[in-house]
Order: C-alpha cells, then structure tokens, then sequence
C-alpha cells in the first residue's frame, strides 16, 4: 500500500495554499503571516518524509500521477501529472526541510520589515514552485514549474526592491537566467519533434535514450538536445560563464540567500541533469563537456572566493564551486555522486548562511574585515558555523568529506586530471573558509563591537537542527556501503564501491583540507605570514581575483555596450524614420483636409473657380499629351 505516495499531489497544495492566504489577507497580518508560511512548509516538509520512509520499503515502485489532459490536437493528447521515484522523494525532504528552516529563521531575522507579509508569501510561492518543478513527470512541466521558479527568485533577490543594487541583481539575475532557459525550451522542442508519439514524460524519454532504441534520432541530434539541456542547467545552477548572477543575488535578504543557494533553485539544475541523464549520456561529447565545465567551475569560483571581503559573496562562489563539483560528477558518469553531494550541501550551506545572517543581524555589516572576536560573544553561532565549514572543506567526519570524496573517487577512476583539479578546489575551499572563520571569529573585535550579543532562539535552533544534520548526513554513502547509489538506481546497496581509488582520493581530500586548514591558521591567526604578502607580490593577480577575473566587464564590453548601442540606433531609426513617416503622412493628411475644407466653404464664386482651375488642368494634360509623347 502506497498511501503516501498517491497522496504526493498534496504537498506542492499546503504551500501554494499558504501564498493564497497571505496574498489574500493583505500587509497586515504580521504574526499570521509567519504562521502561516511556516506552517505550510510543515505541513509540506512531514508528508515528504512521510512518502520518503515509504520509498525506503523494498517493494517501492515509481508512481505517477496522471490525470489532467491539457492540450489535446487530433490524436495527440499533453498529459500533466505528477511522478514520485527515490530521486524526487529525497529532493523533495531537502526542498521542503530547507524551506521549513529559513521560514522559522525568518520570524527573527525580518520581524521588523515591513513587508513581512510580502515575504512570506514569495517564499511559500517559491517552495510550491520548487516541489512542482521535481514532481513533474513531464519535461514540459517541469519547464512550466522552471520559469516559476525564475520569477521567484527575481521577486525575492529584488525584495528590497528600494536600493538600486537589489533591482540591478534581480535584473541579472532574471536575464543572464532567460539564456539558459531558452536553451532548454529549445531542447524541448526538439524532443517533441523527435520523440516517437512526440512523448515528453520521462518514462518515454528513459526508454528511447537508455533503452537504445535504435533509429529514433542521429548521434547529432542527440548530442545537440543534451547540450541544450546543459545549458539550461548552467544558468540556473550559475556555472561558468552564466555563473555572474549568483554572486550579485546577495543583494536579497540573508534567508532568500539560504533558501536559493543551498537546496532550490540552483539545485534544479543539477537536479535537471539527473532526470534528463538518460539524454546526457547517451552523448559522449555532452558528457565529457559537462565534465569539464563542471570542474573548471568549481576551481574558478573557489580562487575568486579567496579574495572576497563581504561573507555572503565568499558563500556565494563558494555554492558556484560545490555546484561545480556535482555537475562534474554527472559528467563522470555519478548521478548518485551529485546527488549525494547535493543532498550533504543543501544543509551545510543553509547552515553557513543562516550563520552569516545571525553575524550581520547582529554585527551589522557584512564585511569580514571588520569583523573579529565574536566567538566570545555568539558562542553557538560560531560553533553550529565551524560544523557548517568544516563540512564544506570536507574534513571528516562531517557530511561534505563523505559526498565530496565520493566524487573525488569517481574522477581519479575516470580522469585523473579532474580529480587533480578537484583537489585544488578542495584545497581552496578550506583555505577561504579558515580566512572566514579566523577573521570573523578569532582574535579582537574591529570596529568596536562591544554591545554585540547572541540572536534569538528562533534564529539559533535552525542553525542547531542544521548542525546536526551537516554531522551524520554524509554517513547514507560511505566508501564502504554504497547504500545511496543502490537505492538511487533501484538496486540493492554494495559493500564496497570503489576499492583503493577511494582510499587514495579519501587520504589525498583530507590531506588538501587540513594544508588549507593549517595555511589559514598561519595567515590570520599565528600571523606567521603576512596577511597582505599576495597583494606585494601579485597585486595584479590579487585584483583581478577580487574582481572575478574581470567577466563582469568582459561581458559589459562585449555584449552589453554594443546591444546598447544597437538599441539607441533602433531606438533613433524608430524615432525619426518610421515615426517620422507616421508623423509626415499625418501632417499631409491633415493639410489635405484642411485645403478640401476651405474649398468646401458654401461659395460658388469658389466652386466656379475650382472648376476653371480642374478644366484648365484638364485641358493642359489633354493637349501637352501630344508634346510628352
């Protein structure tokens, strides 16, 4: 009996119901508000553990749900339904736990804003809009669930919609986004032009790609539908060189931060290459390319994050880093591996940026250099914070070691060059995160922060529960009982999974991570090196760093000035050439009937004249005839 499982519908219901309510009731209901976000993210977080304990039985078979007809064209008929399998059932704890923890978080955080109401129901939308997106059993509607999921995270990253800095993230956010998006609606298109039956729901897809039907389209074709299916993926999972939105999006409330860089909306990239890996690997070159991309950006966002000053940028390339290592693990051919590390992310990530929060809340400022000694004082901010980064830079035995070293395995197994890079990234992942912790939490407070004190309970306890959970997460896939891997894939779980590739890739991982652990220590807190030796040897190199290597301006130089430009050139040729025709055949229209009205005055002396004057021209024509011929 899968009574959970058939009542899966439900849980996208309690939060979509929640924003109904909170739109409903208006700007006033301040404490209901709260209410009633938190508790349709409860509601909706119980029912998915609810249908994931019932996915853990043995005899669990993927469910769908289908039962709305929406388009119907001669014998074709579009089918909207839901589908529950082990991969969505997990994302869907994630989602919903994750969502549950920044709505309760955020009681203390924004109590004092005025638009609390707002908030509440962008996020309530934006977990509906999430849970809608993984239970799709379509890719059609999951794309509908995707550009909801776009216009909410433009709502919330413009929350403070006021300061100019927020409506230029949004912005971004929302256009650089559309590039990815149009590469999946045209990956769609093709799918719908190909696809036997022109089927969209992945039970078809799974059984064209994976089962090797043969004749169904060319190699070309399906390397191009993956590509495109990549690319939608690197815009919304912000991998390089889409990843410029999601540094930018800080400019959203320190709980949007959490709620879109741990498990949402840049997950649902990755998230998409999971579902659609049956189109991915059936092309080699798709793959090898997600590889790569993958690994080149998780090196990339980890050494612009060394040089980042404001704690939620440093954050926020450090989620374009780990994002990058979970794309490359598809690419390797892991979909377990990335998910895993999705899975372990999502809550040491939503844990650091619920501990950034409680710093600036309390602090108020979000620049680490003026920061310090706050571990005396936030004694379980900087504990449940040290859990969150020690995890992040894969020490053991929190969470990130477990996912991180099962990627790490998987690409000394496949390609050793991605493991070496892997490790850098490993490697500058625990340097900049020491830098943080040191800085923020080490040694005298700067900036005379003597009054600063602990946050609240509401605050603090998400923090804990997330602590916790980054502690013994990693322990569902170990090196010695793939677990994971077998539910993922529906088989029964294996002893060991790797052998000594993941005893070298485990030693090698905590050896990058303790040697950045170590060097952090030296930098800021023995001091033995000096903190600004980098910017006198490399100033060039330091400021480039900061700047993340300069994309932004590329970009502004090569795309955005001269789309500018074109725009003002359309703009003049609009002005003057086709609104001046308009305006020059107005004016003669006009000057026209102004003359046929002074002729039409009621005269005959005039109508007499007008007369003479059309036989004279007559007459002229008539006779010049044989003089023009």
């Amino acid at each position: 009996m899968e009574f959970y499982t058939q009542s899966a519908w439900l849980i996208p219901i309690f939060p979509l119901a929640a924003f109904l309510l909170l739109i409903a009731l208006g700007r006033s209901y301040r404490t209901t508000a709260m209410l009633l976000g938190s508790a349709g993210s409860l509601a909706a977080f119980v029912l998915s553990l609810l249908v994931l304990f019932e996915r853990l039985g043995p005899d669990a078979v993927d469910y769908s749900i289908r039962s709305f007809k929406w388009i119907v064209i001669g014998d074709y008929t579009l089918r909207l339904g839901f589908e529950v399998t082990n991969l969505t059932s997990l994302m869907l704890v994630v989602i919903t736990g994750v969502s549950l923890a920044v709505n309760v978080y955020s009681a203390g955080y924004m109590k004092n804003d005025e638009r609390l109401t707002v908030f509440y129901g962008y996020v309530a939308l934006f977990t509906f809009s999430m849970i809608g997106l993984v239970l799709a059993d379509n890719i059609l509607l999951l794309y509908i669930f995707w550009e909801l999921v776009g216009v909410c995270s433009f709502l919330l990253i413009g929350f403070w919609y006021a300061r100019p800095s927020a409506r230029a993230a949004a912005k971004k956010a929302f256009i650089v986004t559309r590039i990815g998006d149009a590469g999946l609606l045209l990956a769609i298109l093709l799918l719908f032009w190909y696809m036997p039956g022109h089927a969209l729901d992945f039970t078809s897809i799974y059984n064209v790609f994976h089962e090797g039907q043969s004749g169904v389209m060319t190699s070309g074709i399906t390397t191009f539908i993956a590509l495109l299916i990549l690319l939608g993926a690197i815009g919304k999972s912000g991998q390089f060189p889409l990843h410029v939105w999601l540094p930018d999006a800080m400019e959203g409330p320190t709980p949007i931060s959490a709620l879109i860089h741990a498990a949402t909306m840049v997950a649902a990239g990755v998230f998409l290459l999971a579902r659609t890996f049956d189109i991915v690997s059936a092309s080699e070159a798709a793959m090898q390319t997600t590889a790569y991309i993958g690994g080149f950006t998780a090196i990339f966002a980890a050494t612009i994050a060394l040089a980042q000053n404001d704690i939620k940028r440093i954050l926020a390339y450090s989620t374009v880093s780990q994002l990058g290592y979970m794309v490359m693990a598809i690419g390797l051919g892991s979909v377990s591996g990335g998910i895993f590390h999705l899975f372990t992310h999502a809550f040491f990530k939503a844990l650091l940026f619920l501990g950034a929060g409680s710093i600036i809340h309390a602090v108020h400022t979000q620049d680490i250099r003026e920061m310090g000694g706050l571990g005396a004082k936030m004694k379980t901010t900087a504990w449940t914070f040290a859990i969150g980064a020690l995890a992040l830079s894969g020490i053991p035995p929190f969470s990130g070691f477990w996912s991180k070293d099962a990627i790490l395995t998987t690409a000394l197994d496949e390609n050793p060059v991605l493991f070496v890079v892997g490790l850098a990234a490993a490697f500058c992942t625990a340097l900049y995160m020491s830098r943080l912790f040191f800085l923020v939490f080490a040694g005298k407070p700067r900036s005379g922060h003597a009054a600063v004190k602990e946050s609240a309970a509401v605050m603090t306890i998400p923090m804990i529960i997330l602590a916790a959970l980054s502690v013994v997460a990693g322990f569902i896939e170990t090196p010695w009982n793939g677990w994971l891997s077998g539910w993922l894939s529906g088989s029964e779980a294996v002893e060991t999974v790797h052998g000594g590739s993941s005893i070298a890739a485990m030693v090698a991982s905590i050896g990058v991570g303790a040697l950045g652990i170590y060097l952090g220590w030296l930098f800021f807190v023995k001091k033995s090196i000096g903190s600004g030796f980098m910017a006198a040897k490399l100033p060039s190199l330091l400021r480039a760093v900061e700047r993340g290597y300069y994309i932004d301006e590329w970009y502004r130089v090569i795309i955005v000035k001269p789309l500018r430009g074109l725009g003002s050139t359309l703009a003049v040729f609009d002005e003057y050439v086709i609104g001046g025709t308009v305006r020059m055949t107005g004016a003669l229209t006009t000057a026209a009937g102004r003359f046929a009205a002074r002729l039409s005055n009621g005269k005959v002396q005039t109508y007499g004249l007008a007369a003479l004057i059309g036989c004279i021209v007559l007459i002229a024509v008539i006779v010049g005839r044989r003089f023009w011929s």
